[in-house]
């Protein structure tokens, strides 16, 4: 497998397709590089090289048992960006992995990138309190750690239909769920609990104001699981001069269920 071992002694896998103008992918939560599989392939196929990583802690990447932070997320990235001396590439990152994208520019700087992505994610904050009273409510992340301790494979079996808005009518394949099961089950179960506090709690407010690359904010307006008024809107506006493009009727999965249409919206903001 082609792996990264971080400063800390982490193994990060990743996946390195085609050639050409580099675009780097970052997973949600709790995912791994696969998710990608079918934007990675649209546009390796059309003249780029795609690239995906597994979080550390998830898919085929090591577990430690601490690093589960922004700080240390976009760290990893630095460092993959590094070991594979990427220069102008494009970062997209879904759901959490908006965050860490959105923390590397703001910690390493845009010298190497000539884009950001930000798919369905938790940007700008994404839990509520005192100064962000439209965020999710606290309890609802206890919830999905209780859950997750309870009985993880049944929980994340079940947070498939809000995930991809089966209960909305969305269609999607039990194949896909059972993948979405299978990927997930991968994961630590250490790193799966600490993420939910990672992504709920911390706030890239600052980080969007360093966001000094053409952005594109991609979101669903039916998104069950980061609501779209808290955060995908909220982030076009902070970061200057920021594309929004809303999915009508789009769940959060939408990199499944609204495939065809992320593709070419990826492939077309690539080629400005």
């Amino acid at each position: 497998m082609t792996t990264l071992v971080t400063r800390d002694g982490t193994s990060i896998y990743y996946k390195d397709w085609g050639s050409g103008k580099p675009v780097l992918f970052s997973h949600g939560w709790p995912l791994d590089a696969d998710m990608w599989d079918s934007q990675m392939e649209f546009l390796a196929s059309r003249g780029y090289r795609a690239i995906a990583f597994d979080r550390r802690g998830f898919g085929r990447s090591s577990q430690p048992w601490t690093g589960y932070d922004y700080d240390t997320f976009a760290d990893d990235i630095a460092q993959l960006i590094e070991h594979l001396d990427l220069r102008d590439v494009t970062l997209v990152g879904f759901s959490m992995g908006g965050g860490d994208v959105s923390r590397y520019i703001a910690r390493h700087g845009s010298a190497r990138v000539a884009g950001l992505v930000l798919l369905g994610a938790v940007t700008p904050v994404f839990g509520k309190r005192e100064d962000n009273p439209e965020g999710v409510d606290l309890s609802v992340f206890d919830g999905i750690v209780a859950g997750l301790r309870a009985d993880r494979a049944q929980f994340i079996a079940d947070f498939a239909t809000p995930f991809y808005g089966l209960n909305h009518g969305q269609q999607v394949s039990q194949g896909v769920q059972t993948q979405t099961l299978n990927i997930a089950l991968m994961a630590s179960i250490k790193g799966t609990l600490d993420c939910v506090t990672a992504f709920s709690e911390t706030d890239f407010r600052p980080d969007m104001a360093r966001i000094d690359v053409p952005t594109l904010v991609i979101h669903g307006d039916d998104d069950q699981i980061v609501p779209f008024e808290a955060t995908g809107k909220r982030a076009a506006e902070l970061i200057r001069g920021a594309e929004l493009k809303v999915y009508a009727g789009a769940p959060h999965g939408f990199a499944v269920t609204h495939a065809q249409q992320l593709n070419e919206d990826l492939l077309a903001f690539l080629q400005k």
